[in-house]
């Protein structure tokens, strides 16, 4: 089918010269540069928090030399509650979208092996741990009345919205050990295989002047389904400054991922339409934690965590796709950091905790041009493009049967940053086109559209532990 151009031309920005794709870029940093941190309802209403505490299977998530603290075994196992809330707003209106998933988020255990030497070694512990959380975030943007296009066929459409649809999960699977000298120093080490699974989606929707139907645009190589695995090792220590202080440090390698992805492309001028498969390599940062941690008595701990993120992102280049992409990682992207605080109250059988975290914004100040809903553009800088920093906060309760217990948590997770979209070239080569793509015309802009959006997340945990 014969299909019908329309570009809407502006002054190109220095940012994405390639036009390229923000989905690939959100998920290099928010997926594959992350590290799921859903643990037991202890850990996570704790923020996460436990690198210089250990004593469980969650010690895998930040510093596998907790698993030496443990004096015995344990099981446990947490289902996970995941709210999330995107609310985009454009041109002084806003569209929301809510979502909920329920998951099985974390299986942890570990076995204690007392050792029976003259040596000072008192503990050799194995630990496994499974953490999974959903990846599913679907941002809709408003359009504008305002923004009217006008087709090669005389036709006429305004601006009606816009949807970055992202389903999936990302896994963590580990196993480690920690050994326990003299209940002073704990060391430990820990193998780590990551699992994603992200099918990815861009559109846009155009409104017909005449009539009001709907139109909808996919934009090149989109919708695209990934599956993918990666590795990691980590090392870690712990050790007592005295009775009631501990310090801890570890080190996860980079995460070495492959990801299969297979797309649909529209357009090609020797298949037309269809679907293609490719595979990328992708390293991802090499991250250190430190961490400190006051043990006051039985009754009451506090840990306090810093993560930094030490190298960048980086793709094996097989073409200038890679490049690109290596580029802009290279000239944009920031070490990202973390900082987790979590404390634990205990009152007899009850469990009192709570915690809070910070994570950085990943990127350094953008500038684009960009579409103004009254279709005029301007230059813009955006200290959040993409993505931005992060804040959670968490609360939790647990109740203690001696070798059964039961925990429950709670997470507020808040993000505001600015949403771009719709940039995208029609080149004639498959290779570098991503213009958007409809049964009948094709989208170019060589500006984007930029919203704000609130991301606001609501986790709930509950844990059924046994000890042994």
């Amino acid at each position: 089918m014969l299909k019908k151009s329309l570009v809407l031309t502006g002054i190109a920005a220095a940012f994405f010269a390639q036009a390229q794709d923000v989905s690939v870029l959100r998920n290099t940093v928010d997926v594959y540069s992350s590290t799921p941190m859903v643990g037991s309802a202890k850990f996570n209403g704790m923020a996460g928090s436990n690198g210089a505490l250990g004593g469980d299977a969650n010690a895998l998530l930040t510093n596998p030399a907790g698993l030496g603290v443990a004096i015995s075994g344990e099981v446990s196992g947490t289902l996970s509650i995941a709210g999330n809330k995107n609310k985009s707003t454009w041109n002084g209106t806003t569209a929301d979208y809510s979502k909920t998933t329920t998951d099985l988020g974390n299986i942890g255990g570990v076995i204690a092996f007392p050792l029976m030497t003259e040596t000072g070694w008192k503990f050799i512990n194995i630990g496994i741990n499974y953490s999974n959380q959903s990846l599913d975030n679907y941002v809709e943007s408003p359009g504008s009345n305002n923004f009217i296009t006008d087709f090669a066929d005389g036709k006429s459409a305004s601006l009606a919205g816009h949807a970055y649809n992202r389903y999936g999960n990302l896994a963590k699977t580990s196993f480690g050990v920690g050994a326990n000298y003299n209940h002073n120093v704990y060391v430990g080490a820990g193998l780590n295989f990551f699992s994603a699974s992200i099918d990815q989606y861009d559109t846009a929707a155009f409104q017909s002047v005449d009539n009001g139907s709907l139109e909808f645009f996919d934009r090149q190589n989109t919708p695209f389904f990934e599956r993918s695995t990666g590795f990691s090792a980590s090392l870690g220590v712990i050790g007592k400054v005295n009775p009631n202080f501990r310090l801890g440090a570890s080190i996860e390698t980079p995460t070495f991922w492959s990801i299969d992805r297979e797309y649909y492309f529209y357009n090609d001028p020797q298949r037309g339409d269809g679907m293609g498969g490719e595979n990328q390599r992708l390293t991802t940062p090499l991250k250190a934690t430190v961490s400190a941690a006051f043990v006051a008595s039985k009754n009451f701990s506090l840990n306090v965590d810093y993560t930094l993120g030490v190298t960048r992102p980086k793709y094996k280049v097989y073409s200038g796709t890679e490049s690109d992409l290596n580029n802009f990682f290279k000239d944009n992207y920031k070490n990202i950091s973390e900082v987790r605080i979590g404390a634990e109250y205990r009152i007899q059988q009850f469990r009192l905790r709570g915690g809070y975290s910070y994570t950085s914004n990943p990127f350094d100040a953008l500038t684009v041009t960009q579409w103004n809903p009254d279709a005029t553009s301007e230059d813009r800088s955006y200290s959040n493009m993409m993505l931005n920093n992060r804040n959670l906060a968490s609360f939790g309760l647990g109740y203690d049967f001696k070798s059964f217990y039961v925990d429950a948590s709670y997470q507020y997770v808040t993000s505001k940053y600015s949403n771009p979209f719709l940039r995208g070239i029609e080149t004639g080569d498959p290779a570098t086109d991503t213009a958007y793509y409809s049964g009948d015309r094709i989208l170019g802009s060589d500006n984007f559209v930029v919203t704000d959006v609130k991301n606001n997340r609501n986790n709930f945990f509950i844990t059924f532990g046994w000890k042994f």
